[in-house]
């Protein structure tokens, strides 16, 4: 079965987190929710409040099959904050394994150097970042180079979130997923 941990921080996007647990978790794929740091109660960016699962230091040295971050100013700026999450995006990456992100969290890959030479798209106005560490920008909801995933905002996670699921299980799960949840 396949793994993927999805990342909380304080200020994350609520729609964009639940779009990718629920569609992964519908397809088969293990989700574990980490909290940045040791709190696990979370507040996203409009006050919804979400239990993760395990604390950051619960899965030191692990490697999920992908590591995902959803974004929202706030919570992306957490990330970003982060030097030991951009080590773990980087060991995940230099293991075969992969990394998305969606909104304004590709910055923090971009930061992390996991975009340089990549094809990769953010929300609106977060271009800049992408650009300065390397990355070529694209306008596609969602896309993928390699390893990486990135896709533009709340309104495109649903299909972010079945691109994982493609990646992660196959493109079955992914097509029966999209169709019972009516995105196909």
């Amino acid at each position: 079965m396949a793994t993927a941990h999805v990342y909380l921080a304080p200020g994350f996007e609520e729609v964009e987190f639940v779009s990718i647990v629920d569609v992964l978790r519908r397809g088969g794929v293990f989700v574990s929710t980490i909290a940045l740091d040791e709190t696990l109660a979370v507040e996203g960016a409009h006050g919804i409040v979400i239990q993760a699962d395990l604390p950051f230091s619960a899965v030191d040295g692990e490697l999920a099959d992908a590591v995902i971050l959803p974004g929202g100013g706030p919570g992306t700026q957490a990330l970003a904050a982060s030097t030991a999450l951009a080590e773990r995006l980087r060991a995940h990456l230099v293991g075969g394994h992969r990394v998305a992100a969606v909104c304004a969290a590709p910055t923090v890959l971009a930061r992390a150097g996991i975009l340089d030479g990549k094809a990769a798209t953010c929300y609106p106005g977060c271009e800049p970042v992408l650009t300065e560490h390397g990355a070529t920008l694209s306008h596609y909801p969602v896309v993928t180079d390699g390893l990486v995933t990135t896709s533009r905002a709340a309104g495109t996670s649903g299909v972010f979130a079945l691109e994982l699921l493609r990646l992660l299980v196959d493109d079955a799960k992914a097509r029966e997923i999209g169709r019972a949840m009516c995105y196909l």
